[in-house]
């Protein structure tokens, strides 16, 4: 039985992928970069997300959202009020995203004049890692409240990721957590990924953050 179980698993995960370059390629063909942001509930994912679509508008850039949670409107409500297309999957039990809901999200979607595609997974660190969506970066968000052992926590996450986000810096000292080893601890597992130190609600780091992912030469 156990073999079995194995069996259907890797059937599922080769599906995935083959959806996931799908939705790849839809996306190539339409000129849209898409970042798929995973992170634990409360890691400040979709503050994150409002301020570089905000971001996206100073400087002509036109964003796009995918609201991922297991029930309810309540990011994408909020992500409304910025008036972008924004588009909800509630995945009911399942921990994460998948590329075959993200395709069907964006069959949805009118991306005309789209240059960028934020989706927002399902507060999680363990099920999004093994199922890519077809966006061209992931990013990890982690906040300080979480403590500083996440990443030792949830190594694998962080392995697949492009870069970190630390959010909510500015609570760190209140928590008792060093920045330094987090950063030291996601270095560990992602010798080239990027990251980044941001309090999303006092702006802090976010112009950094989106001179990163708005760099289409090197995100595409």
């Amino acid at each position: 039985m156990h073999q079995v179980d194995i069996s259907v698993e890797e059937k599922v995960l080769r599906k995935n992928l083959e959806i996931a370059h799908r939705n790849e390629d839809f996306l190539n063909k339409r000129g849209i970069t898409a970042v798929d942001f995973t992170g634990a509930i409360g890691s400040g994912k979709t503050l994150l997300i409002e301020d570089l679509v905000e971001e996206g508008k100073r400087r002509g850039i036109n964003c796009a959202v995918i609201a991922g949670d297991a029930v309810g409107f309540d990011d994408y409500n909020r992500f409304k009020t910025h008036r972008v297309v924004v588009e909800n999957i509630n995945t009911g039990k399942e921990c994460h995203l998948d590329a075959h809901l993200v395709e069907h999200a964006l069959e949805r979607m009118n991306l005309q004049g789209v240059e960028y595609l934020f989706i927002e997974n399902v507060g999680n660190l363990l099920c999004p890692g093994d199922f890519p969506l077809g966006t061209h970066l992931r990013i990890v968000v982690v906040s300080t409240t979480e403590g500083d052992d996440m990443v030792r926590k949830h190594p694998n996450i962080f392995s697949l990721s492009d870069a970190m986000i630390l959010n909510k810096s500015d609570l760190a000292v209140h928590v008792g957590v060093d920045i330094n080893t987090v950063i030291s601890d996601f270095l560990k597992v992602a010798p080239r990924g990027r990251y980044f130190v941001t309090d999303a609600r006092g702006k802090s780091g976010i112009e950094e953050l989106a001179d990163f992912l708005f760099d289409t030469n090197r995100n595409r």
